[in-house]
């Protein structure tokens, strides 16, 4: 399936809002107008300050099912168990200053990094991965640190450009946050918000601080089967919101010597959610190998639209996504660049793989529990056929109709006042089933997360 006929069923999808009824949200034109600046706001460098961050309890065990198993070290050798618990505390120290006054304001950011192993047993943590940090021979690191951010910003009017070991967000490289610890980007970026309904970015990065690693390193791709490295990414982008209930955004990258990605997406919502409410997602890629081609040939369409229907705390939702490649629909490794509808545990992005997901979220402010939450979803993939794959940088080809399915459910809780504001308890139980050669296996899974911010000035 091509763009143009994905812009069609986008069309004849977003026609349904016309079913529904009640006080509609606002289709109005925005118009330019221009914001008043922030950097004329600006209170001076120390004035400005701020010291803070938070800590965050990350709690998940893991359970392989259908002959599954994660590998542990014993005694020099390798022994198999189907189980693996990680158990850490992250916490984050950040000094922000203000910006200094004038027509150029200058502001600097540092925050240290700092993860405590509360589950250290071998056994439990088998061998680390990017859950927790691992010595070479299976031990896990006790305590480690690291600086997670350290940059310059320059501001004029509303407009800042900023340097150094940075935290960045857009649909093809953004911050990824569900370890203890964020990743974070070095390079530069621009980032110009002059108008009330219009922004621009555009930004180089060389390296990407990982989520469990101390150092720096250079950015790979989270799905190839090599060791493939790129010296640059480059991003630039614009979000435009030209009606009060639509946002789009329209962004194009590059991973040097990897690949061109293109990405656009929009967001419609209508109708009022005390009576039905619709909100209307689509996202799409465009992805295609570029340069020495370090990852083959790549010739990939992916999107996914989705449709919420809102009534009060009630929103019940349906995605369809699909894969239009050979290759899986990739992005880079230690970012979250996939704005896919039906992105969860698995990120049902195979090779040719169509996926549908339907979940159900139950807002409890509406029963007088603001900041409870409970949500229920399922999902599946089907049709993942590698077969026609030529290259070799992705291990697809043994994937001839490969299915899979995931189901989830939670709750979360957001304290809403006291000295414990705005902290954030999150549980979480996965369970995904695969076929044979399905990349991400059967597992179950149980999250536990609680985050707690602090201000000390």
């Amino acid at each position: 399936m091509r763009l143009t006929k994905k812009a069609l069923l986008a069309i004849s999808i977003s026609g349904l809002s016309t079913l529904v009824h009640g006080e509609s949200a606002s289709q109005d034109y925005v118009p330019f107008t221009l914001k008043s600046s922030a950097q004329a706001e600006a209170s001076g460098f120390i004035e400005g300050q701020s010291l803070g961050g938070s800590t965050r309890n990350w709690y998940a065990n893991e359970l392989k099912r259908r002959g599954g198993t994660f590998r542990y070290q014993k005694h020099g050798e390798f022994q198999e168990t189907p189980r693996r618990i990680n158990w850490l505390q992250g916490t984050i120290l950040n000094h922000t200053s203000g910006f200094t006054q004038g027509t150029v304001g200058i502001s600097t950011e540092v925050a240290a990094y700092n993860v405590i192993a509360l589950d250290r047993s071998r056994k439990h943590i088998a061998n680390g991965s990017n859950r927790t940090l691992a010595e070479n021979n299976g031990d896990a690191v006790d305590q480690w640190s690291k600086i997670g951010l350290a940059n310059v910003k320059a501001r004029i009017s509303n407009t800042t450009l900023t340097a150094g070991r940075q935290g960045f967000s857009s649909p093809t490289v953004d911050v990824i946050g569900n370890r203890p610890l964020p990743s974070s980007f070095q390079g530069i970026s621009l980032h110009s918000a002059e108008f009330d309904n219009l922004s621009f970015d555009l930004a180089t990065f060389d390296r990407v601080s990982p989520r469990t690693e101390q150092s720096l390193s250079k950015f790979r791709s989270a799905y190839s089967a090599n060791s493939a490295e790129t010296d640059h990414v480059r991003v630039a982008g614009l979000t435009y919101q030209p009606l009060k209930s639509l946002t789009t955004s329209l962004y194009a990258t590059q991973a040097e010597d990897f690949w061109d990605q293109y990405y656009f997406g929009a967001v419609h919502k209508l109708g009022d959610s005390s009576v039905l409410g619709l909100t209307t997602g689509l996202n799409y890629y465009k992805t295609n190998d570029s340069g020495s081609k370090k990852l083959g040939d790549i010739d990939n369409d992916t999107f996914s639209l989705s449709l919420g229907l809102q009534h009060l705390g009630h929103t019940l939702s349906f995605a369809y996504q699909q894969v239009s490649g050979n290759e899986y629909f990739d992005y880079l490794h230690e970012t979250n660049g996939i704005y896919l509808a039906n992105s969860l545990l698995s990120d049902f992005n195979g090779p040719n793989e169509k996926s549908f997901q339907v979940s159900y979220v139950m807002d409890m402010a509406q029963y007088g529990i603001p900041g409870l939450k409970f949500n229920i979803y399922q999902a599946r993939g089907w049709g993942i056929d590698g077969t026609h794959y030529k290259g070799t940088a992705y291990d697809v080809r043994n994937q001839d109709g490969e299915h899979h399915y995931e189901y989830g459910i939670g709750t979360s809780y957001a304290v809403q006042s006291g000295p414990l504001k705005s902290t954030a308890i999150r549980a979480t139980y996965t369970t995904h089933r695969a076929s044979e050669f399905q990349a991400d296996g059967s597992i179950n899974e149980f999250r536990l997360v609680t985050t707690i911010p602090f201000n000390i000035l």
